[in-house]
């Protein structure tokens, strides 16, 4: 993952390209660019704490900055009202880590491995946990569908904040489960540091996870006030922006890493990442931007119909595919070839 870092050059380039005013389409590859090692180097100073923390620390560190790029760039994208691209986002994390990045762990793993096998019953656990996040996704969108359209600026935004609390302490119990009542479920989905060299001083991690996450907070500033004028000028709608492009971004060195995995044959980890990431994005990061929101514009959770469909069927096969505790380059290759269909789909939208 070290030669993502070789982008860092691109933050002064973003910053001297604004003040200079450099083209939106020119700022925006220049921005991503920048944010894509900055990810990385926030998730690899996570690691780091957690390392000195403990593991149940140290799992609750990896657990809330796990998503903390998507969570910045969407809370500015949310300050600017850009709530399609908001939403489009977190359904393009869901679908990207759970069909793209999954599928390419499992795909470029068994290509080196005939069959690799992972911890079915933790990873089932995750599973089910997305299938009652998409449901709490899903009814709000169904809620509006059912009340005449004069009642529902008055109902469901008090929908959206009960389900969003919901979602949290969800998400809040499952440490509980996790770490202390069923902790022995977890125990063989944690991979070894063997060889990965030591963990760097605490100190050091603790001023790089600060810098990486300004430094995302400025460049977010700039990414999101270039995607409007970007998509027009390139002919994308935001929605294919908001659903390929954001999540790509944001999750790059995420990404790289569950590939990593795999190819190492450390299958639970890469599982844990593209699953566990999804999982956080539903029950943690959508419900605190609905809750931020009502300090601004306060945003539901409703999202497209085919943004539903895209993300249930994901989990859905999230589901299947964690059954029976192997995977193989096929069942990689489907899960891919399913990801570009919606990318396709969603392009012509």
């Amino acid at each position: 993952m070290k030669y993502l870092y070789i982008l860092l050059v691109f933050i002064p380039v973003t910053i001297i390209g604004k003040i200079m005013g450099f083209s939106d389409p020119l700022l925006f590859a220049c921005s991503s660019l920048a944010i894509i090692p900055l990810a990385g180097v926030m998730g690899q100073s996570t690691d780091d704490i957690a390392g000195f923390a403990g593991q149940k620390i140290g799992g609750l560190l990896n657990a809330t900055f796990g998503n903390a790029t998507e969570l910045i760039i969407a809370f500015v994208a949310m300050k600017e009202g850009l709530f399609d691209v908001v939403k489009a986002s977190l359904a393009g994390s869901v679908i990207g880590n759970i069909l793209l990045v999954l599928g390419l762990s499992m795909l470029c793993g068994g290509v080196k491995y005939k069959t690799q096998s992972f911890n079915k019953n933790s990873i089932n656990i995750t599973s089910s946990m997305l299938l009652l996040a998409v449901l709490g996704l899903s009814i709000p969108a169904i809620f509006t569908h059912t009340l005449p359209e004069e009642s529902l600026n008055t109902q469901y935004e008090g929908l959206s904040i009960i389900i969003a609390l919901l979602m949290l302490l969800v998400y809040i119990m499952q440490f509980v489960f996790s770490f202390v009542t069923h902790r022995s479920l977890y125990e063989e989905t944690v991979p070894s540091d063997e060889g990965e060299g030591k963990p760097a001083s605490l100190p050091r991690a603790i001023g790089l996870l600060i810098a990486s996450t300004i430094c995302i907070a400025v460049l977010s500033e700039i990414f999101v006030g270039t995607v409007e004028p970007m998509a027009e000028s390139a002919g994308l709608s935001k929605t294919f922006v908001g659903i390929i492009l954001v999540p790509i971004i944001g999750n790059a060195a995420e990404h790289s890493s569950a590939v990593i995995m795999a190819v190492r044959n450390k299958m639970n980890a890469a599982i844990e990442i593209a699953l566990g990431s999804s999982l956080q994005i539903i029950l943690f990061v959508v419900p605190v931007l609905t809750l931020l929101s009502l300090f601004f514009t306060p945003m539901s959770i409703v999202f497209t119909p085919f943004e539903l469909v895209s993300v249930t069927g994901a989990v859905l096969i999230a589901n299947r595919v964690a059954a029976d505790g192997e995977s193989n380059w096929l069942e990689g290759l489907q899960l891919v070839t399913v990801y570009i269909m919606i990318g396709a789909a969603f392009f012509f939208v």
